[in-house]
C-alpha cells in the first residue's frame, strides 16, 4: 500500500516558500512507495501558521506525515485516522498544539532553525540604542551635527562589555543570544522552565520561572525568548517592569501575549527605560493610530525577525534529516512537547 506524505509549503511569502530543490530533497528523502502530494494552495505562514486550505484538507486524508505551516483543525481532524508525524516550519506551536493533544501524532517544529537570524536580530536591536543610534537618526532628520550632546554625555552611550543581558527563555533563540552576547563581552544570565538544562558556558546564572523578577532587576537588556504558554501568557507584566534598572532595554522576539505593553508604554513614557525593541506584538499588524508605532523610544519590527535568506538551507536539512529518521524508526529531533505547549 503507498504511504502519503502531504507538503504544504507554498507560502505567499517569498522567504518562507519552498524552492524546487527543497521539494525535489523531500521526495528524495522519502524514496519509492511513497505518494507526495505538494499542495499548491497558498499557505498562512506568518505567525504560529495553521491555515489549512481545502485543498490541504483534501490531500491529508489518509496521509501518513504532513509538512506544513502548523497544523489547522481541519487539517488535524481530516487526517486523525492515519496521520503520525507533523511538522511546522514555523518555530511557535499555539495554531497547532490544541488540535493534536491528546492523538498521538508527533510534532516538530523549527525553533532552532530560526535561532541565528533572530539572535543576530537581538544584538543588532541591542546596539541600536546601547549605542544611540535611535537619536543619531533624530538628528539625522533635524540636520543637527550633535556632536556636543553626545560628547557631552547628555545622550546614553553604553558600550557591550557594561551591559548585563537578562534572557527569558533559554531555549534555541535564548541560547543563540546568549552565545552571541558572551562573545561581545556581555554579562548574561537566564531563566527557563528547566533550569537544571543550564545555558551556554559563561552564563552567569540560571533560574527557574519564579526567578524572573530577580532577572528583570538584574537586567540592563531583557530579552524575551520563551515561547507562548499557559504559563507564561502575560507574565512579563508591570510587576517584573517595575523591577528593571532604569534606562533598561526590553526586546521581545518571543510573542507579544507575553509583554504588557500598557504597562511598558507607561515606562518609556515616565523616561524610567532607555527603549524597546519588539519584533512581535499582542496584536498583529500592529494597528493604525497604536501608540508604540511614533514612540521616539521604541523600534517597531513587524515579525520578521527570523527573516533570511539562509532559511530553506537550514529547513531543508532539518526536514530531510527528519525523514530518515522517522522511516529508520528513530527519535525525531525538535519533537514538541503538547502537554508543555512547546
Amino acid at each position: 500500500m503507498t504511504r502519503r506524505i502531504v507538503v504544504d509549503l507554498a507560502s505567499p511569502r517569498a522567504a518562507w516558500r519552498a524552492p524546487a530543490a527543497a521539494l525535489q530533497a523531500i521526495r528524495d528523502a522519502v524514496g519509492g512507495g511513497w505518494e507526495v502530494v505538494e499542495v499548491s494552495a497558498p499557505a498562512v505562514s506568518d505567525g504560529d501558521g495553521g491555515s489549512g486550505s481545502p485543498e490541504a484538507i483534501t490531500a491529508v486524508r489518509g496521509a501518513e506525515i504532513y509538512l506544513g505551516y502548523g497544523v489547522s483543525a481541519g487539517v488535524a481532524q481530516a487526517a486523525r485516522a492515519t496521520l503520525k508525524w507533523a511538522h511546522t516550519s514555523t518555530a511557535g506551536v499555539g495554531s497547532s498544539v490544541p488540535h493534536l493533544r491528546g492523538t498521538g501524532v508527533v510534532l516538530t517544529n523549527s525553533a532552532g532553525v530560526h535561532a541565528d537570524p533572530i539572535a543576530d536580530w537581538t544584538i543588532a536591536a541591542i546596539g541600536y540604542f546601547a549605542r544611540g543610534l535611535d537619536r543619531m537618526r533624530e538628528f539625522q532628520a533635524a540636520e543637527h551635527w550633535a556632536q556636543p550632546e553626545v560628547a557631552g554625555l547628555e545622550i546614553s552611550v553604553r558600550e557591550f562589555a557594561e551591559l548585563r543581558v537578562g534572557i527569558f527563555g533559554l531555549g534555541g533563540i535564548g541560547a543563540a543570544v546568549a552565545r552571541r552576547a558572551l562573545a561581545l563581552g556581555m554579562s548574561v544570565a537566564g531563566v527557563r522552565r528547566r533550569p537544571e538544562r543550564g545555558g551556554p558556558p559563561g552564563v552567569r546564572w540560571v533560574g527557574a520561572p519564579g526567578d524572573l523578577g530577580r532577572l528583570a532587576a538584574e537586567s540592563d537588556c531583557l530579552v524575551i525568548a520563551a515561547p507562548h504558554t499557559r504559563d507564561t501568557a502575560a507574565v512579563v507584566n508591570r510587576a517584573v517592569l517595575d523591577r528593571l534598572p532604569r534606562d533598561a532595554i526590553v526586546i521581545n522576539v518571543s510573542r507579544g501575549t507575553l509583554l504588557d505593553e500598557t504597562s511598558l508604554l507607561d515606562l518609556l513614557e515616565a523616561s524610567r527605560l532607555r527603549g524597546a525593541a519588539l519584533d512581535v506584538f499582542a496584536t498583529e499588524p500592529l494597528p493604525a493610530g497604536h501608540p508604540l508605532w511614533r514612540h521616539p523610544r521604541v523600534l517597531v519590527s513587524p515579525h520578521v525577525a527570523a527573516v533570511t535568506t539562509r532559511f530553506w538551507e537550514r529547513e531543508t536539512g532539518l526536514i530531510v534529516e527528519n525523514v530518515r529518521r522517522y522511516l529508520a524508526g528513530a527519535p525525531l529531533a525538535n519533537v514538541v512537547d503538547l502537554e508543555a505547549g512547546y
